[in-house]
């Protein structure tokens, strides 16, 4: 198997980075970069991560 993980951007923001990849096993993970932290998250995670971010009120 070719050790070079295939990243799949899914949304970037000049600060933000989110994108995925496949683990050994073929499962996709999640990544989320911020600034100099990344957080990983596998499918299960992710939805919650991602309901949890679309309840947050956008105020203007």
């Amino acid at each position: 198997m070719d050790n070079e993980m295939m990243l799949e951007p899914l949304a970037e923001t000049e600060n933000y980075m989110v994108y995925t990849t496949r683990d050994e096993e073929g499962e996709t993970v999640y990544h989320v970069e911020v600034f100099n932290i990344t957080l990983h998250f596998y499918e299960e995670e992710w939805k919650e991560f991602a309901s949890l971010i679309q309840a947050i009120p956008v105020e203007e």
